[in-house]
């Protein structure tokens, strides 16, 4: 790997060895670089250092004018406005750092964070006898694209599905099924809609026997002591429940094109035997304090109804534990036996407070400390049409399965429209391609913590900010590479670039900083920002300059090397949201 330094880095150290030979006591300063409309980069750190130094901030950009060299890299740099500079690079230097990035294969040029540490990963939790619904698609589609993220940039993640698969409606279920052997097939005999349906089916079933059998009701209680003690054969039908959901789990995620690692799911019934330490040890500390026979946290600045402490329940006073032992626990041995330095919960924005007095309770306890840190990415819901959370005409929530399939059923029809040389076997697999990369795009282009609106016409569009809209722009330069004929694609740096050249050369190399950025701050949407820009930039470019029928050899050859560098980096960022990208559309 020959990692490339990018042009804003490259104008920031200039500037920054600029500002300091200027002015010694502003050695380290931020010269504040960003991208103008008038210029490559604009530079308005003067302003602040100006007034520091109770110097005109015009005359003090002169100064540094003075001590920048052009050539090489800076081709021309104005004074404007109170204090500005106005950067032009050199379109030898665009072009040289663009072909070092294509001559470093799929990495691009893209280096691997020095400080990286392990990061565990909480997202995508089904819960066992249960089916999927929408509401489970943005934890998926979001931790999914996280792990991709962070993983690239040098993060070691690991993943964790924190699914639901104990508690009382298990008591129910499992003595249900002791009462009525073999009616849940072994879990290698069935697929997934027949494993969802073989679940629904018992606890349907199961849960009519609860409403109406006291005695039933009391067996079903009983059964749940047995489950949390461990009697064999509890455990070994809540097994075979647990299989049953897993393989109906597998399908739904083989559907969103996503890996979901079986040893990597691991639910709450995980941390059954370690949550009673967990709550010895937050008592022996003075974190947690008995109240009314509860083992509870207070916190200062957290109160409900008439001005009274909402506390963390470790502990119940009929001796059971909650969701808040439970994710103590997890955090335990995620901290000391997976030796996580980042903690990151991809979970729904109403479970902010809960998580918020869990991750005060662990800091308390010493467990999250300067060292390691627990965030929350709470994302919002997805609304239907009439900006109300999506349902079904009847009013039950969306099933996951019906909504991905309607999506690859809507990307057919577009894919069959356009298509011209595609078999029907090919309009199937880009189908899936396409509509699953519509719905995963939807979720990733809107910030985590908004609202969005499910609107397939829109997804599914070949005009704006969709996938689709990407997928065309990869499609369209792979036909152009597999019509280049002798010519091959090759940088050339001694070529002047079009406007539109720079502005698509410049983009590509923000690539990497790009994602290290969207990265750090958690945003999948910073990063389909980007792909959806350069797509754009790509259209522009491809409309004013010339590709196959370019003035020369030369300019054949170097715009195809900006369409082949193109293409690589719309394929990698896709590749990172977890969307695919066809050779053919």
């Amino acid at each position: 790997m020959a990692s490339v330094t990018s042009l804003t880095d490259s104008v920031q150290q200039q500037l920054a060895s600029a500002l300091s030979a200027t002015r010694p006591e502003a050695a380290g300063a931020d010269p504040l670089l960003r991208r103008s409309d008038r210029a490559d980069f604009q530079a308005n750190g003067i302003l602040a250092l100006a007034k520091r130094a109770k110097a005109n901030p015009r005359e003090l950009a002169a100064e540094v004018v003075l001590h920048l060299t052009t050539g090489d890299l800076i081709e021309d740099v104005e004074v404007s406005g109170p204090g500005f500079l106005n950067i032009t690079l050199a379109d030898r230097a665009i072009t040289q750092n663009l072909a070092a990035r294509l001559a470093d294969g799929e990495r691009l040029g893209v280096p691997l964070k020095e400080d990286a540490g392990v990061t565990v990963v909480d997202y995508a939790q089904p819960n066992v006898a249960k089916e999927m619904h929408v509401g489970h698609l943005r934890s998926a589609v979001i931790g999914d694209a996280l792990r991709s993220m962070l993983d690239f940039t040098g993060e070691r993640t690991i993943g964790r599905h924190h699914i639901g698969d104990w508690g009382t409606q298990f008591g129910m279920l499992i003595q249900y099924l002791f009462e009525h052997p073999g009616e849940l097939a072994p879990a290698s005999e069935v697929d997934g809609e027949q494993a969802m349906s073989n679940l629904n089916r018992v606890y349907k079933a199961s849960r009519a026997f609860f409403d109406s059998d006291d005695d039933f009701k009391e067996r079903a209680r009983k059964r749940v002591v047995a489950l949390q003690s461990g009697d064999k054969e509890t455990l070994e039908l809540w097994q075979q429940f647990v299989d049953e959901s897993k393989v109906y789990f597998y399908s739904v995620f083989e559907k969103l094109d996503m890996e979901i690692r079986d040893e990597e799911i691991v639910g709450e019934s995980a941390y059954n035997e370690g949550m009673p330490e967990t709550a010895r040890l937050l008592e022996e500390m003075g974190v947690a304090v008995r109240s009314e026979g509860a083992l509870v946290v207070f916190f200062d600045d957290i109160r409900g109804k008439d001005d009274q402490p909402v506390p963390l329940i470790v502990q119940k006073a009929d001796g059971g534990f909650g969701y808040a032992a439970s994710d103590l626990t997890a955090i335990r041995n995620r901290v000391v036996d997976l030796r996580a330095t980042t903690l990151l919960y991809v979970v729904d924005v109403r479970q902010s407070l809960h998580f918020r007095m869990v991750f005060e309770t662990a800091r308390r306890a010493g467990w999250l400390n300067d060292d390691v840190t627990a965030h929350n990415m709470g994302y919002g819901t997805v609304l239907g049409a009439d900006g109300k959370p999506f349902k079904t005409r009847e009013g039950e929530t969306v099933r996951l399965e019906d909504l991905l399939d309607e999506a690859v059923q809507r990307a057919a029809e577009v894919v069959r429209e356009k298509a011209r040389d595609l078999t029907e076997d090919e309009i199937r697999e880009r189908a899936a391609q396409v509509g699953i990369g519509a719905v995963k795009y939807a979720d990733l282009s809107t910030s985590p913590n908004r609202d969005y609106k499910f609107d397939l016409d829109q997804m599914v569009s070949l005009n704006g900010d969709t996938s689709v809209y990407l997928q065309y722009a990869y499609a369209r330069i792979q036909s152009i590479l597999r019509k280049v004929g002798d010519v091959r694609p090759s940088a050339h740096p001694e070529l002047d670039l079009h406007p539109a050249e720079r502005a698509l050369g410049l983009h590509l190399d923000a690539f990497g900083d790009t994602v290290f950025d969207a990265a750090a701050e958690y945003a999948p949407h910073k990063l389909a920002a980007y792909l959806y820009q350069l797509a754009s930039l790509y259209t522009s470019f491809y409309d004013k300059c010339p590709v196959l029928k370019a003035d020369s050899p030369e300019q054949v050859a170097n715009r195809l090397f900006l369409c082949d560098l193109t293409a690589r980096t719309l394929h990698q960022g896709m590749a990172l949201l977890g969307i695919r990208t066809p050779e053919r559309l």
